[in-house]
């Protein structure tokens, strides 16, 4: 099973060590690539940030706690927006974060601010059969958001020296680096994430920006587990900012 956290979760919140998250409302819970990404991404220098279908805020929470930035989060789910507007408001970086109920098609045309960092754990199912449940099918499939419309608009709300900062499965690699060239976004950044020993990678942490790196693109492997739940030294140094046991 992927989601690490998933069995480990019978109340309707999940707790951090600096804020509360609350999922009951959302389709998507709390969940290892969420966690993944918001200790991953790069906030270096970074004045404002944006999350692309932030679901409960959690990534949105994470960057803020690791950065000064300003941060704007948006998703086009009411009972989302709902969950994640609850969760920012609780927390303690309430001032530096705000959450908007909107696509990110309707944002960017009237948006006027440009980002240092934008962040997504998109939907990523392409043609897969669907379940019932409308909010959970909007955050796993396309349908609302394709891979290739997330980069145009990225693209448009970077700054120059910008970047993006995905969470993919493993497999969807290739067509991602196929669909950045065709937006003239560059590889700067990847780790595969693997779950388990000698298992094969599950996941890819990507960082695209506009321009090309004068070096060579920053390559490596993450592992998170050596057995269930016992975990990696490395998956621990990078996630123990935020989990209480950690």
């Amino acid at each position: 099973m992927w989601n690490l956290l998933e069995n480990s979760m019978p109340n309707s919140y999940f707790q951090f060590k600096q804020f509360t998250i609350h999922h009951g409302q959302c389709a998507m819970k709390v969940g290892t690539d969420g966690v993944l990404l918001g200790a991953w991404s790069d906030t270096t220098a970074c004045h404002h940030i944006l999350d692309v279908g932030t679901g409960t805020g959690l990534i949105a929470l994470m960057l803020a706690q690791r950065s000064l930035a300003q941060i704007d989060a948006i998703d086009i789910d009411a009972g989302a927006y709902l969950q994640a507007e609850e969760n920012r408001q609780l927390s303690p970086f309430a001032e530096r974060v705000q959450i908007f109920h909107q696509s990110l098609a309707d944002y960017t045309p009237h948006c006027t601010r440009r980002y240092d960092l934008i962040v997504s754990n998109p939907p990523y199912f392409v043609d897969s059969l669907k379940c019932p449940n409308r909010q959970r099918n909007t955050a796993r499939h396309t349908d609302t958001l394709s891979l290739k419309e997330l980069l145009h608009d990225s693209r448009r709300l970077l700054t120059h020296q910008g970047r993006i900062a995905l969470i993919l499965p493993y497999d969807q690699r290739e067509m991602l680096l196929k669909e950045a060239q065709q937006e003239e976004l560059f590889l700067s950044k990847e780790t595969a994430v693997i779950p388990t020993l000698n298992a094969a990678p599950k996941r890819i942490l990507v960082e695209l920006r506009k321009e090309p790196l004068s070096s060579s693109v920053l390559a490596d492997t993450l592992t998170i587990e050596i057995a269930r739940h016992q975990y990696t030294e490395e998956y621990i140094r990078l996630t123990q900012a935020f989990y209480l046991k950690m």
